[in-house]
Parts: C-alpha cells; sequence; structure tokens
C-alpha cells in the first residue's frame, strides 16, 4: 500500500514540475533565439540544408558505440546481440526525450525489460547498470578534458571561469568517490535501499540492489579483459559528438571554420548540460543559453551557439521519432513499456527473494 500511494504522489507531483519547466525552458528558449537573431538562426539552418543528413549518420555512430558496449557488458551464458540492443537503446532513449521528468526512471528500466524475451531481466538490467557505469567514467573524464581545456586555451570571463573551476572540482571528488566505492566494494546502492525501506519503500528493492551490486562487482573480477575495450566504445561515443559539432559548425560558420578543439570544448559544454538539465524537457532553453554563450567565448556568434542547440534538438526529434516508430511496430505504447518493466522487475525480485530463502533453508 505505501508503494501504491507514493507512486501515485509522485505522478502527482510530476505533472505540476513538468509544466512549469515547460513553461520556464520555452520563456528562456524564445529568449535566445531573439537575442540572438531570428534571421542569423534560420540563415544559419538552410546553410546546413541536406547537411542534416550528414550530422544523422554521425549521431548514429554514438548509438552504436553504447549498444555495443553494452553487449560486452553482458555476460555468459547469456549473449546479447547488437540488433536487439540497438533497437532496445533507441526506443528507451525516445522515451526518456518523451517524458524528460520521469525519463531516467522509466526508461533505463524499460531498455532490459524490451529484450526480456532475448535475456533474463536482471541480466539484462545488470549488464545495463555496469555500461552505464563505464559511460559515466568516460563522461567525467570528458567533461573534467573539456574544462581544462577551456581554461586553458581561451581567455574565459570571470563568472564562466568560477563555474568550470568549480565543475572541475565536483568532477574529482565523484571519481575518488566512484574509485573508492568499487575497490572497498561498498553497498552503497543496497545501503540506501535499506534506508528508504525503513521510510516506506518495498523490501522487494533491498532484494534487487543486492542482487545487482553482486552481479556488477562481480563483472569487474571476472571479466578485467573487457575493461579497456569497453572504456574504448565509451570515448568513441564522445569522439562521435566532437566530430557531429565540427560538421555542424562546417555548414552553419562559414566565416568562422571550427577547429577540433573547439568542437571538443563545446561537446564537453554540452554534456554538462545534459547531465545538469537532463530534467528540462529537450534542455529548453538551457542549452541555447550554455553553447551560445560559451560560442562567443571561443569567437563564434551567439547565433551560431544557438542555432547549433537548436539543431541537436532536431537530430534528438528525429531518433525519438525512430524510437516510437519501433515502440508502435511491436504494438508497444509508453504506458505498456513502464508497466512491463515495472512488472518484470516485480517478478525477478520474487525470484531472488525465493532462491535466497530456499539457499538458507538448505544450508
Amino acid at each position: 500500500m505505501p508503494e501504491s500511494s507514493g507512486r501515485t504522489a509522485s505522478k502527482k507531483g510530476l505533472t505540476p514540475l513538468g509544466v512549469i519547466g515547460f513553461i520556464v525552458g520555452l520563456a528562456l528558449f524564445a529568449y535566445f533565439v531573439e537575442k540572438a537573431g531570428v534571421g542569423q538562426i534560420l540563415e544559419g539552418i538552410s546553410r546546413l540544408g541536406a547537411g542534416f543528413v550528414l550530422v544523422i549518420l554521425v549521431s548514429s555512430l554514438r548509438q552504436i558505440a553504447r549498444s555495443i558496449a553494452w553487449t560486452l557488458c553482458m555476460e555468459p551464458p547469456h549473449r546479447l546481440r547488437f540488433r536487439d540492443a540497438f533497437r532496445a537503446r533507441v526506443m528507451g532513449d525516445a522515451i526518456g526525450n518523451i517524458l524528460p521528468f520521469a525519463g531516467f526512471l522509466v526508461s533505463e528500466p524499460a531498455k532490459p525489460a524490451l529484450i526480456r524475451d532475448r535475456v533474463p531481466l536482471m541480466a539484462g538490467i545488470s549488464a545495463l547498470a555496469i555500461e552505464n557505469i563505464f559511460y559515466a567514467l568516460s563522461v567525467a573524464l570528458f567533461i573534467f578534458s573539456g574544462m581544462v581545456a577551456l581554461l586553458l586555451s581561451f581567455s574565459v570571463p570571470k563568472g564562466l571561469r568560477l563555474v568550470s573551476i568549480i565543475t572541475l572540482g565536483v568532477i574529482a571528488v565523484v571519481i575518488a568517490l566512484g574509485g573508492v566505492l568499487i575497490a572497498k566494494r561498498l553497498k552503497f546502492v543496497s545501503g540506501t535501499a535499506k534506508f528508504l525501506h525503513r521510510r516506506g519503500l518495498s523490501e522487494k528493492w533491498i532484494e534487487q540492489a543486492g542482487s545487482l551490486e553482486d552481479r556488477v562487482y562481480g563483472f569487474y573480477q571476472r571479466n578485467s579483459a573487457r575493461f579497456l575495450p569497453i572504456l574504448l566504445l565509451e570515448f568513441c561515443f564522445h569522439l562521435a559528438g566532437v566530430i557531429e559539432i565540427y560538421v555542424t559548425l562546417s555548414f552553419i560558420s562559414p566565416d568562422q571554420p571550427p577547429t577540433f578543439l573547439t568542437a571538443f570544448i563545446l561537446e564537453s559544454v554540452n554534456r554538462i548540460i545534459t547531465v545538469a538539465f537532463k530534467f528540462i524537457p529537450m534542455k529548453m532553453g538551457v542549452d541555447e543559453a550554455g553553447t551560445g554563450r560559451v560560442s562567443k567565448v571561443l569567437q563564434f556568434t551567439m547565433a551560431t551557439g544557438v542555432t547549433l542547440a537548436i539543431v541537436r534538438k532536431a537530430r534528438d526529434l528525429f531518433w525519438a521519432a525512430a524510437g516510437m516508430i519501433l515502440l508502435l511496430q511491436r504494438g508497444l505504447s509508453l504506458r505498456s513499456v513502464a508497466r512491463d518493466a515495472e512488472a518484470a522487475l516485480a517478478e525477478e525480485a520474487k525470484v531472488n527473494v525465493s532462491s535466497k530463502l530456499s539457499a538458507r533453508g538448505t544450508s
């Protein structure tokens, strides 16, 4: 009963938050588009033209890289085919883009739930959790490198310099804490679940968290040879992002051609915006503000930065549409996917509890 009421309250609480976020984001978007100049933005988009197809092709490399990384995180005897991983990733990300406020809570469990006819649910969840750990590490290193490059290569305004230094400090702390958790094999997730259980969270999540931690830590012991290939794939994801920005700027900013360094810095800023403002629908407004401001520091016009952010939105909409088409082809809806993911997790939790009770009875 507490769990059900908690979910209901959560859903009710997300609706006004979503409306407020959308309104604020839309206002910011309109403000920065007007400030950058509608005419200049439209001119930049017209220069891109058919080049948007190239942008989509480059962005597909990002989906491919993380999908392959997910397959490498799957342990025997289970095997995840690239095709299944790619389709589940595109469908899950589409859910995250369409439901930004609950996106991560729904889209991540949805990905392994969408392939549970191929591999067991917990095997898919564990592999995805491991892949996300590698991804998070690569993001931290990528952002750290981008901020260092920005501070050392350009004259940065005082406010932006302070933000960059704070970001570097936060990343350093996060990496250090992550290293301690892995080295000491600390039960952080299950410990948090136990803490929340005392405040009404269902006991099944404690079992799930413990099982997930065991699988994740076990992966590090059994598959050390896969570390480098997986990490390289995650960095291929970021490299594709840099190339995508380089290609986009080459079309929309002919008077100020991009360099690999400027594209690298802009992509690192994009990662910061994505991490910090994932709850804002389509990063509406904040992407235009951040990218536009940093673009001026990199000797581009603000209109170029805002146009770049708008092109990214168009790219996200393309992949969201692709994901929705795949969902419709399977006869699924957002509600059914969320329901299936929750039901599958509950079912797996019962299996884990039964297994542990049986083990205790035979010992």
